[in-house]
């Protein structure tokens, strides 16, 4: 990979990133911290190519943070991922939405949760995608509601 920016040889699986500052957002990022990231970022894609009624998926910064929207439907919440203060990594979502009561309620004890707006992952472990494939997708399908 000599001369190969990382993210370059990640897009081989993940959609490009159409905006070089998340690109550059995620660059910046601490290796195992990013990891993670990625595979959340990777599900987000996936999920919402899967779910009828999403639309397109923007990715920007928010906050510094890469965020993803659905801009054409207007169908989902933003969500966004991050580095929480006491480690690790998180997917966020809006704070006066029901999304994380809601998905902690499925999941009370699978998860460590910030309130009512993050779940946050320790660097190195495995996602479980199938139980986060049902929070993205709800995020995303949040105002079809």
């Amino acid at each position: 990979m000599s001369g190969t920016k990382w993210w370059s040889v990640m897009l081989k699986a993940d959609p490009a990133f159409p905006d070089p500052a998340v690109a550059a957002a995620y660059e910046a990022l601490p290796r195992p911290q990013r990891d993670g990231l990625l595979a959340l970022r990777g599900l987000i894609f996936e999920t919402a190519a899967e779910t009828p009624g999403v639309g397109s998926l923007q990715e920007c910064l928010k906050w510094g943070q890469p965020a993803y929207l659905t801009p054409d439907t207007k169908a989902g919440s933003t969500i966004r991922l991050g580095l929480p203060k006491q480690g690790g990594f998180a997917l966020y979502t809006h704070c006066r939405t029901t999304l994380i009561a809601d998905f902690r309620s499925l999941f009370p004890d699978d998860f460590q949760y910030e309130g009512n707006r993050a779940v946050h992952f320790k660097a190195g472990t495995s996602l479980p995608r199938d139980p986060l494939r049902l929070l993205i997708r709800s995020a995303l399908t949040y105002h079809l509601k």
